[in-house]
């Protein structure tokens, strides 16, 4: 990769690390102390569409920032937050996700090659859901620990309600995925 490359992958972590930031302002509370956000739609995002190593990195410096002080976790802000809240499962499951679901496009929809339509929309769906099972996973295993809640009274808290939220991301990252990624992947030299 040559230097301009690396330049653009650099300067789209720090912009979709941004936005993963500014995903929290955009919050509905609700009675389970987990509110919904567009935070975990920009992460797993970031992860579809820069790919394992950038968008890792991108959810990385989100959770540093957060970490540092700035209230990046939905108007929180510190360590404590990811260690000792029960939202910390879902923050660390966005890094996760982030590289799991960038992992799997990288491995079987590579921007050198052609692929169909049918293909990119299937393999970036599945990514996408793959990328939110992986959220919700590591968010309920968090809020277990936190709460000592019973797996039954965990997921009417934290899955249950979110369902027809995510559903309305999944429907929005799908065609942003399928639209971005190639482009994204021209300038940051995936292509080559």
């Amino acid at each position: 990769m040559n230097k301009s490359k690396i330049g653009s992958a650099s300067i789209f972590t720090a912009l979709f690390a941004a936005l993963t930031c500014a995903g929290c302002f955009i919050s509905i509370p609700l009675p389970g102390g987990v509110p919904v956000v567009l935070q975990d739609m920009m992460a797993m995002l970031t992860g579809l569409l820069l790919g394992p190593v950038y968008g890792t990195a991108a959810v990385f410096v989100f959770l540093i920032i957060g970490c540092l002080g700035l209230p990046v976790f939905s108007g929180k802000a510190g360590l404590h937050v990811i260690t000792q809240g029960v939202t910390g499962g879902f923050l660390v499951g966005y890094l996760v996700s982030a590289f799991v679901g960038g992992l799997f496009l990288w491995l079987l929809l590579n921007p050198k090659k052609e692929h169909g339509k049918a293909k990119q929309w299937i393999l970036v769906s599945i990514a996408a859901l793959l990328a939110t099972v992986v959220v919700f996973a590591m968010g309920i295993a968090g809020f277990m620990r936190i709460t000592h809640k019973a797996f039954s009274a965990t997921l009417g808290a934290v899955l249950t309600p979110f369902i027809p939220g995510n559903i309305l991301k999944l429907v929005v990252m799908i065609p942003l995925t399928v639209k971005f990624r190639p482009v994204l992947a021209r300038y940051m030299g995936f292509c080559e």
